[in-house]
């Protein structure tokens, strides 16, 4: 039950309160299809204004990969009631049941769906659990070149689990630092085209001037300097995957031209009338509230939908402190040439360690250790003095500010 209104869940709750069908509230689309994936439902109730999703495109998306599951529209802000539904009306009088989403269902046919949902209630003694049972989760065993253990660790790898297999698009949310194009790399090689290219687009770093030709190439002469033909990033990453990392500095005027590559899996280089189907997995990924730059008309609404058909949000390392020491440690190691072990960390490292805010996320552990097995110079155990952090344009030592002068 995808719905952007709480009263219009609370409405269809009431209408199965008398019944022993399990009802799943979810807020917006992508959550919708996690759902679907993870337990056998019979029916979607799609409230029009989902806030995440286009709700036309996400009913598609349901109908073709759930072909057994019937979709019901629903309208929050009023509709008109097909007979055999007997939700009560809401306080502006009008019931938000509006239509069944099957173009080739009659009345008659809606309505014999709607009675089936009563005679399929569970037979006495039976559970809705027993009648309805639950697909597995997928493993929340650690991606590749990843690593945590919390809760929030566990379930984004299940979540990348559940979508890698398949073409959908993918937002991958997150503050700087936190790991968004090493989970974009695991999208990649946990899907079936991990023997195909993975092309980074880095959406920032290319002047606006060239970025057109860089991500759908040119042909010789297209402008001025164009002395040889270009292929484009968007065209190599044919059967692979395309990341475009910070997506939200794309310019206005490319936003169109990926927006119809994305739909139509076509391009057009530079230069050149002929149209080029390309067969690429499309991940995208940016620290900025892509919501807030819509709202601001930097960013396209239809754009901004089609890309997070399905997001993924990095947590900051400031929310996963339990994976603190075990990136710290991996760090250390991999700094450590293989002639001997890599140094422990002292008790006092790990509470200073523990203790930081981590603003720069993983990124800033990585360079702190690096900075730490420098200073340590060979030496078995970190220790508080070996600890800098780069703050405000200078170096600090972090024992300073986080442990009594006791222990410095």
């Amino acid at each position: 039950m995808a719905s952007a209104s709480s009263s219009l869940r609370e409405q269809v709750r009431y209408r199965f309160n008398d019944r022993r069908w399990p009802v799943q509230e979810v807020f917006g689309g992508a959550d919708a299809l996690v759902k679907l994936e993870t337990g056998n439902w019979q029916v979607v109730f799609l409230d029009r204004r989902v806030p995440d999703l286009d709700a036309e495109e996400l009913t598609q998306i349901i109908q073709r990969r759930f072909p057994e599951i019937e979709v019901v529209m629903l309208d929050s802000e009023g509709g008109h009631t097909l007979p055999g539904h007997d939700l009560p009306q809401s306080a502006a009088g009008a019931s938000p049941w509006s239509e069944w989403r099957r173009p080739h269902a009659t009345v008659a046919a809606r309505v014999a769906i709607a009675a089936s949902l009563r005679l399929a209630e569970p037979r006495s003694g039976e559970t809705a659990a027993e009648v309805l049972p639950a697909r597995p989760l997928p493993e929340a065993k650690p991606l590749p070149e990843m690593i945590g253990a919390t809760e929030a660790m566990r379930q984004l790898y299940r979540l990348v689990r559940l979508v890698a297999p398949r073409p959908t698009t993918v937002l991958v949310l997150g503050p700087t630092g936190t790991g968004k194009e090493l989970l974009a790399r695991a999208l990649h090689q946990l899907s079936p085209r991990a023997t195909r290219p993975f092309v980074v687009v880095n959406c920032a770093a290319i002047p606006e001037s060239l970025l057109e030709s860089e991500m759908f190439g040119h042909t010789r002469g297209a402008f001025t300097g164009a002395v040889q033909a270009s292929g484009g990033r968007i065209p190599a990453a044919h059967g692979g995957t395309l990341f475009l990392d910070e997506v939200g500095e794309l310019p206005l005027s490319l936003q169109a031209k990926l927006l119809r590559f994305l739909d139509q899996k076509e391009v057009q280089r530079l230069g050149s009338a002929e149209v080029m189907r390309i067969d690429a997995r499309v991940v995208a990924a940016t620290n900025a509230d892509l919501g807030q730059r819509v709202s601001q008309g930097k960013f396209r609404s239809d754009l901004y939908y089609r890309l997070s058909a399905f997001p993924l949000e990095l947590p900051p390392l400031s929310e996963r402190v339990a994976d603190i020491l075990p990136l710290a440690e991996h760090f250390l190691r991999r700094l450590t040439s293989s002639d001997g072990p890599a140094p422990q960390l002292s008790p006092q490292a790990i509470r200073i360690l523990e203790a930081h805010a981590w603003e720069g996320n993983v990124r800033e552990l990585q360079q702190v250790m690096e900075r730490a097995a420098i200073l340590g110079d060979g030496a078995d155990t970190i220790l508080p003095s070996h600890l800098y952090f780069f703050t405000g344009g200078r170096s600090r030592l972090a024992a300073e500010e986080i442990l009594p002068p006791g222990e410095l």
